[in-house]
This record gives C-alpha cells, structure tokens and sequence, in this order.
C-alpha cells in the first residue's frame, strides 16, 4: 500500500520551530511487521532490503524484496533465509545495501549474531545480479576482520581492480573502527585509517532524540554511536565520502589511491580531506548529479549536500525516526525508518520500537541548469 503526504516547506510565521514538522514530499513505500529493516537499494522499480541480526535475533529473511506487500526471501530462501551450511554458504547479519554502476546488488554480511562470535566465513561481501538472483562474487573477511567488527556499510568501486574493489566501514564494536579495501578479484583485503580521527567517533559528540538531550559515552551508551559508518562514492568513483556515527563532519579520500595496497594507512591519513559539517548522518547516498544525501536522525530529516558544499532540507516527518539506510537513483531517495535509538540496550533492556517499520521514499528532480 502507498501512502502520500505532500506538504509545502514551513515558512516561519510565528514563534514556533517549522523545522519538526511534515516539510517535502515523503511517500511510505513499505511498512512492514517485523522484522527491522536497515539496508535498502532499488533496481528498476524493485525495492530489495536488510534485517541484520547483531542487534536481536529473529526468524524473518536476512534479504529480501518487497513486494506485493510482502517480504520475498531474496535471491532465495536457502541464502537469506536459513541457517543451514556453512557460513559462507549463506547470509547471516547483512547490514549494508548498494549497487555498482552496473546494476548489480552488493551488500555486507557482518556474520555477527547477538550473543554469538562472527564465525569464519561469516563475513564477507557478496554481489548478486538482482535480474537472475546469481551470485557474481563471495568473498570473505579474513586478516582485515578482528573479533569484535562491525561491518556496517559498503561501496563498490568499479573503476579500480580486475573486478571492482569494496570500501567498508568497520563501526566496531569495541572501539577499533576503521575503512577496509576488498579487492574482489583477488581476495586481498587490509584496515586502514585506523584510530584517526576521520573513523573515530567525536568524544564531546551530543544529539537530540524523542526529545531526550544525549552525549556520547561509550561505557554507558544511551543512542546508537561509534566509528565509521555511513559510506558513499562520488559519481565518477574517482573519491569515497564516510563519516563516523556519533560526529557532525564528512571525510573524502582519492579512490585512486585508497585501492592502492602500496599506499600506506599513514599515508592515507595524510590525504583525508575535511569536508566540514554534514549533519547527524547514519546513511550517505549519492545520486546521478553528484550531490550527497545524508540522514539526519536529529532532525527527523534527509539533507542534501550540493556539489558546491551548500546543504539542503529535502524531508523531515515525524515518522523520520532514526534514518538508517538510504539509497538515490535519478527519481528519488529511499530511506529506511530504522528506530534504531530505541534498542532495548539503549532502554534499560525495554524494546521502544513501534511496529510497522516505514521505509519512505522522496521525490528528487535534476539540479536546475546555469
């Protein structure tokens, strides 16, 4: 079922804030039971997500498509939604969601379950061609995985390498995040980047959600928070944009030289560059002019990064509550309405999320022409 709200921007006309209220035009695409959604992508038409596991268990598909008002097990339910075989021979916590310039699906498998340790095999990045459901690529996480990973997002850069390589963010669960390079040709994988500051959360970092006043504090979290996490390419694949979670700036690197194994991190680091304030973003997504979506969870909100680094507001609704993943194409933007900040880790060990789950769709239109 669709469901459309379109309003006018709130133009400030008394003393209140318009900026909480319903501004753009959202369309609720999907509103599913259960289970929780984070990773989304759309390949002509067809709106493909993922239900990672690290947070809670459940029994619902890992990948799937939704259609008809259902969640399909995607490409199959022997991959995505079984535990049978080896871990490698299926999906176990997919988080993040893309494509490649060819079309075809990535996502990141992070293999963690909750209360389990990430078993050899259980993660890895695989590619899938969305219109025969083939498998194009498993390749697993080896000597760039530490126990305690969290491989939260990715791009596919195919510009670089036999076959394409893979930029993942490591959020961590322990307090080590950092960017790993996959070359999906070879298998040959490292960690860069990490405990700098482009993939360390900010220490003074403070947020605003369901009208709670929140501060980062590792030992005592109160809100999703961490390292690296949101991800994406420029149009061209020539430069990465990332961000870690709990921090307001967004980092570049030359892929040229982040796909190149004899660069060292040091060097690396060296090369970063401070693109300045994005926003509370979990998600990056860009789209086919260049410009950068960013969430904006303490805002309920969707900003959009222009080429020229000038920033706008395309959405913000209530219902906006922790944006997760987010996805472009050249007619609109897809974002998941995770719910996140409402773990039960985050509440005393109360789940606050309220089914359904949303995922919303906006509208965009091409910049206008000078």
């Amino acid at each position: 079922m669709l469901s459309i709200v379109q309003v006018r921007a709130a133009p400030i006309t008394n003393n209140n804030d318009p900026a909480f209220g319903r501004n753009g035009q959202v369309q609720i695409v999907a509103s599913i039971a259960a289970p929780d959604p984070s990773g989304v992508a759309v390949v002509d038409g067809r709106l493909f997500l993922t239900f990672p596991k690290h947070d809670g268990d459940h029994t619902g598909p890992v990948l799937a498509e939704w259609k008809d008002g259902r969640l399909i097990p995607f490409p199959s339910a022997a991959f995505s939604a079984s535990s049978d075989g080896a871990p490698q021979s299926h999906l176990i916590s997919p988080h993040g969601l893309t494509t490649d310039t060819q079309g075809n699906l990535w996502v990141i498998d992070d293999g963690k379950v909750k209360g389990q340790p990430i078993p050899a095999g259980g993660a890895k990045v695989v590619g899938i061609n969305p219109a025969t459901g083939q498998i194009i690529a498993n390749v697993p996480l080896t000597n760039a995985l530490l126990p305690q990973s969290h491989m939260n997002d990715l791009r596919v850069d195919l510009t670089h390498g036999a076959k394409g390589m893979a930029y993942v963010t490591d959020s961590s669960f322990d307090g080590h995040p950092a960017l790993v390079v996959l070359d999906l040709a070879t298998g040959q994988q490292r960690r860069v980047l990490e405990n700098t500051v482009s993939v360390l959360p900010d220490a003074g970092y403070q947020t605003v959600l369901d009208g709670r006043v929140l501060h980062y504090d590792p030992a005592h979290p109160t809100f999703p928070a961490g390292g690296a996490d949101g991800i994406t390419l420029s149009v061209d694949s020539g430069r990465v944009y990332y961000a870690p979670l709990a921090s307001r700036r967004l980092y570049s690197l030359p892929t040229d030289k982040l796909a190149d194994f004899n660069v060292s991190s040091a060097q690396l680091a060296s090369l970063v560059v401070d693109e300045g304030e994005k926003g509370a973003a979990d998600g990056l997504a860009t789209d086919a002019w260049n410009r950068i979506y960013t969430t904006a969870a303490d805002h309920d909100a969707v900003f959009r990064r222009n080429p020229d680094g000038t920033f706008d507001l395309i959405a913000s609704d209530p219902r906006f509550v922790w944006p997760d993943g987010i996805f472009a194409d050249q007619h609109a933007v897809y974002v998941v309405l995770g719910q996140w900040s409402r773990l039960p880790r985050l509440h005393n060990g109360v789940d606050m999320r309220k089914a359904p789950f949303l995922v919303a769709r906006i509208p965009i239109t091409a910049p206008p022409a000078h």
